[in-house]
């Protein structure tokens, strides 16, 4: 399958090449400065790629450049994928967003919530209501993440063996049976806390539809959108294609790190953060969601189903910051809420970047990110591999320059 390519001049599309050229001029910067290995930028208007940068290494001790079909572990990016496997479901009726997980999942027919204390003295209660799947879809289920460092639960996350989200060697079915039996930081639907709920809503997608979830990703989702490399596991003929993945030091450096065991089918199929794709096949998810659930005559979902998934679903219309566990009430998730799997501005005027209302995207755990500018007739990627330590200031300055980039 052909690679991605530039489709159409910037100035035809109403994009200011001169903007375009400080964009790329700040990106090139970080890798001239040793902060990434390499990347590559697309945006598109109206379906078609009309900027398109690769610059540095996707290797950089092998010296072996960044192409437009390099191979990228997306991880996080993966949740909203996950989200259409869903609602692909949810029209069949086979799937409700009210359903207590339980009825798929009897672990988690008891949640209890945490009240009080730490370790072996933690108090917890019974939830006052059940785990529902648009909880897991939402991010409001109580679940949370062992790497936080931010909570009791987290900590009980940790002592499970769970602070990267699986115990080694289990697999999806077993990780969720863990899950369960932890305490939930708190009442379903109260609070927003990114978590593991989207591993959960992986484990019902595979209940639901009697088939491993990278089978189902294949056959229901990436196979009819032409998203042919993108997937759980590297081929042989693929390997030379990934990105080496890279974490930053404590200088801002950055270095060879491990990353996902691609190469060959993983025990573990992470709903949550296991693919890898190239840019051509993320422009396609991506249009997918531009163009309302169809894309080449294909549909998956209605234009009311990724309305949905697009449309903040946090309570009262508050947004993350407002509507977030202590984690995350951070000048990022202002004016920003929460649909089904994605991010949505709410308050341009408050945001930290200039967006546009109704944007709605993700990011990855190695810097990797998208968006869709639905009002602009917008799409950008960006891809590269590198883990942070800290929050960067390399996102805002991607948006804003994006952003400022639309002139027609």
């Amino acid at each position: 399958m052909e690679p991605l390519r530039q489709e159409a001049e910037p100035r035809e599309a109403g994009l200011d090449p001169k903007t375009l050229a400080r964009l790329d001029e700040y990106l090139a910067r970080q890798v001239d400065d040793g902060r990434l290995p390499g990347y590559l930028l697309s945006l598109a208007r109206g379906g078609r790629v009309s900027h398109l940068t690769t610059y540095g290494h996707r290797d950089r001790q092998a010296r072996l450049p960044v192409e437009t079909d390099t191979l990228w572990r997306v991880y996080s990016m993966t949740k909203p994928v996950t989200s259409v496997a869903a609602l692909i479901l949810v029209e069949e009726g086979r799937l409700d967003l009210t359903d207590p997980i339980s009825r798929y999942l009897p672990e988690f027919a008891e949640p209890r919530v945490y009240v009080s204390g730490e370790g072996a003295g933690i108090q917890t209660r019974p939830a006052e209501q059940p785990i529902l799947v648009r909880h897991l879809m939402t991010h409001t289920s109580g679940l949370t993440f062992g790497f936080y460092y931010d909570h009791p639960v987290d900590a009980l996350y940790r002592d499970a063996g769970l602070e990267h989200s699986v115990r080694p060697g289990a697999d999806l079915a077993q990780t969720c049976a863990e899950y369960a039996r932890l305490p939930l930081q708190f009442e379903p639907g109260s609070q927003w806390n990114y978590s593991v709920s989207t591993n959960v809503l992986g484990r019902i997608i595979e209940v639901v539809s009697g088939q491993d979830l990278d089978a189902f990703f294949a056959e229901r989702v990436l196979g009819p959108l032409g998203m042919t490399d993108a997937g759980f596991q590297v081929a042989p003929e693929q390997t030379g294609r990934l990105a080496e993945l890279y974490g930053e030091q404590e200088d801002g450096s950055i270095a060879p790190v491990p990353g996902l065991p691609l190469r060959g089918r993983p025990r573990f199929l992470s709903g949550s953060g296991g693919m890898v794709a190239t840019a051509r096949d993320y422009h396609r998810f991506t249009e997918f969601l531009r163009r309302r659930g169809e894309l080449d005559g294909v549909r998956l979902l209605s234009p009311e189903s990724v309305d949905m998934m697009a449309t903040n679903q946090l309570p009262g219309g508050v947004d993350i910051h407002t509507h977030g566990s202590a984690f995350h009430r951070q000048p990022g998730n202002v004016g920003v809420g929460f649909g089904l799997g994605v991010s949505v501005v709410i308050d341009p005027a408050v945001t930290e970047s200039p967006s546009s209302l109704g944007t709605f995207g993700w990011t990855g755990a190695a810097t990797t990110t998208f968006w869709v500018d639905p009002r602009r007739d917008l799409t950008v990627q960006f891809m590269t591999q590198v883990r942070r330590r800290s929050s960067s200031s390399l996102y805002p300055e991607l948006k804003r320059l994006v952003h400022e980039a639309v002139v027609g």
